[in-house]
């Protein structure tokens, strides 16, 4: 699919590539489709629906049915156990990537193959691209808060780890950093490290001793970056000392960690003394991105959906530096580039690159029954200000998959579509007739977050439950706060976030008592990142994390970590 990269990488050459694939996305479309049925024709899984070796769109909607995850696990499992015969894709698959976990609790697996390198080498090209347009960089090195996940072996013999670990494992990766003159600064032993905290240390440290070298901070997901300085404040000192002295901190202990640290350390106290001062002047930590790295060009990652609610504490540590959101796809596959860079991430579109896949949507309405009798278009007939949930079928032996993201068409490049990321399909709060999802969920802890602000205070973290355990059932949301709020605050806070929720199914609901006062629960300071590491002891990268927006029954281990962390507990009194 992608040439191999070499020295010579020309943003100009990519662009112009790029719009040639997309000035008939219909073509390139039809031609990526017979290219997978081709590659995976003699496959079960297409032979059992009796393709019968047709590579057609028509042909291949009449026969394959839409499929979850659910539907495939059956097929996957066996690969993972070491069935080599060709179940999924025509070539052996011998990796395998884990989602997050968090939203059903635990990883799922995904089939991964080199094809899949090349889609994402070719969505980070052409992202550059586009970025180095409005933001040129040159020669220098990006601070990239990146992890490698806990790796294994399956019972087959197949390596499982997450899908980013996969990437970086590649040298294409390597490669195309450098071609794009952004080389992570940080070694692999630091990106491979076996403990997250002190990979993180070091990548912070790494970034300091070539502070001015610095033109991009970045990582897969906006949390990692605010997770990365809410840690500085805490050991910018340590960091200074270890920079002064030239001696790396008794905190890091991993051995392959400490050597190759080793070799960029050495004593420098005009450095140390710098950044000491910068860090005593700064009010609140505002701008201390720019601050310490003052020849950065913008801070880069994936901003949209569960990231939003961090750009506010990403805006205060960036200060004037612009924020750029990354390009959009999950575990399974890339789906969009960010070809539109200026634009802030709350309004961040993504063009689909029309040969890296193949996709359909399905039309998605207020009106259920008609969206039942409603079939999926394709990737050039989806229509400008209208929803759809995305189906997926990729070179990884993935067919008419619903990849369970809802987008809204903003308009087109050339002939393909871009597309804003609204949610997740599946809801997450109900228990009546209401209909809440992630994005109002943010709203209206956003709303009630204002109140907070007043006090100088923010909320640090949050998610939410259902709790069915009363009768009526009742909205929990679990809220980390930055430091301690009075109790007449957070009783008001408690109600705002009660009426925010303006979904007509769940106001109805709470006015005639179908619905319980929604409680607002506050934990401990640091409850969150207990949820970090414990999916980090899952198996998942920290650089892949997303805090789980609601949690379930089935998600019993987190939900038992947030419960035992409960300090104050808040009911509403906004329906009484």
């Amino acid at each position: 699919m992608l040439e191999k990269m070499d020295k010579k990488f020309d943003p100009e050459e990519v662009i112009e590539e790029f719009e040639m694939l997309t000035k008939d996305a219909e073509r390139v479309q039809r031609e990526t489709l017979q290219k997978i049925l081709e590659e995976n024709g003699r496959t079960e899984y297409l032979q059992k629906w009796g393709l019968n070796g047709r590579t057609d769109p028509g042909s291949f909607k009449a026969c394959i049915p839409l499929v979850t995850h659910k539907d495939l696990e059956p097929y996957i499992l066996r690969i993972v156990a070491g069935d080599a015969s060709p179940i999924l894709t025509g070539k052996r698959i011998t990796t395998i990537s884990l989602s997050s976990g968090t939203s059903q609790g635990k990883p799922k697996f995904v089939p991964f193959n080199d094809e899949l390198v090349d889609s994402t080498m070719q969505i980070y090209k052409t992202s550059f691209a586009f970025r180095n347009r409005e933001f040129p960089i040159a020669n220098g090195k990006a601070l990239q808060f990146i992890y490698s996940s806990k790796q294994f072996k399956t019972e087959g013999g197949l390596e499982a780890r997450t899908a980013t670990t996969n990437v970086y494992n590649s040298l294409q990766f390597k490669n195309t950093m450098k071609a794009m003159q952004t080389p992570c600064c940080s070694p692999d032993e630091v990106i491979f490290g076996p403990d997250f905290q002190q990979s993180l240390y070091c990548h912070l440290l790494s970034g300091l001793i070539y502070w001015d070298e610095i033109h991009v901070v970045s990582s897969t997901f906006a949390h990692s970056i605010v997770y990365a300085f809410r840690t500085f404040e805490q050991v910018w000192e340590e960091l200074c000392s270890d920079i002064r002295e030239g001696v790396l901190t008794s905190r890091i202990t991993a051995p392959s960690i400490r050597t190759a640290m080793s070799k960029l350390l050495k004593p420098n106290p005009e450095l140390a003394d710098t950044i000491y001062k910068k860090c005593s002047r700064l009010s609140n930590w505002y701008g201390l991105i720019p601050e310490l790295f003052p020849n950065a060009k913008y801070i880069y990652g994936i901003m949209t959906g569960t990231m939003e609610p961090y750009l506010k504490k990403l805006r205060h540590y960036s200060g004037e530096l612009p924020l750029l959101s990354g390009d959009y796809g999950s575990s399974e596959g890339w789906i969009g580039s960010n070809v539109n860079p200026k634009l802030p991430p709350e309004l961040a579109t993504y063009a689909v690159l029309p040969n890296i896949g193949y996709f359909e949507f399905i039309p998605l309405r207020d009106n259920v029954e008609a969206q039942k009798h409603d079939k999926p278009v394709g990737l050039t007939e989806v229509k400008v200000g209208e929803e759809y949930e995305i189906i997926v079928t990729n070179f990884a032996g993935l067919y008419r998959y619903r990849l369970g993201d809802v987008v809204k068409v903003t308009g087109f490049h050339n002939s393909t579509p871009e597309l804003k990321f609204v949610c997740r399909s599946n809801l997450l709060l109900t228990i009546n007739i209401d209909k809440n999802t992630e994005k109002d969920l943010q709203l209206a802890v956003e709303a009630a977050a204002k109140l907070l602000a007043e006090e100088k205070l923010e909320v640090v973290d949050f998610t939410s439950h259902v709790d069915l355990s009363t009768d009526p059932g009742h909205y929990v949301i679990f809220w980390e706060m930055s430091g301690d709020a009075g109790e007449e605050l957070l009783e008001e806070c408690c109600n705002c976030l009660d009426r925010s929720f303006v979904d007509a199914g769940y106001v109805s609901s709470r006015k005639v008592k179908a619905i319980g006062a929604l409680e607002l629960r506050v934990v401990r300071r640091g409850t969150f990142q207990k949820i970090l590491v414990h999916y980090v002891g899952m198996g998942a990268a920290v650089s892949q994390f997303k805090t789980p927006r609601c949690v379930g029954l089935n998600n019993s281990s987190v939900l038992q970590i947030l419960c035992s962390n409960v300090v104050r507990s808040y009911f509403s009194t906004a329906f009484c």
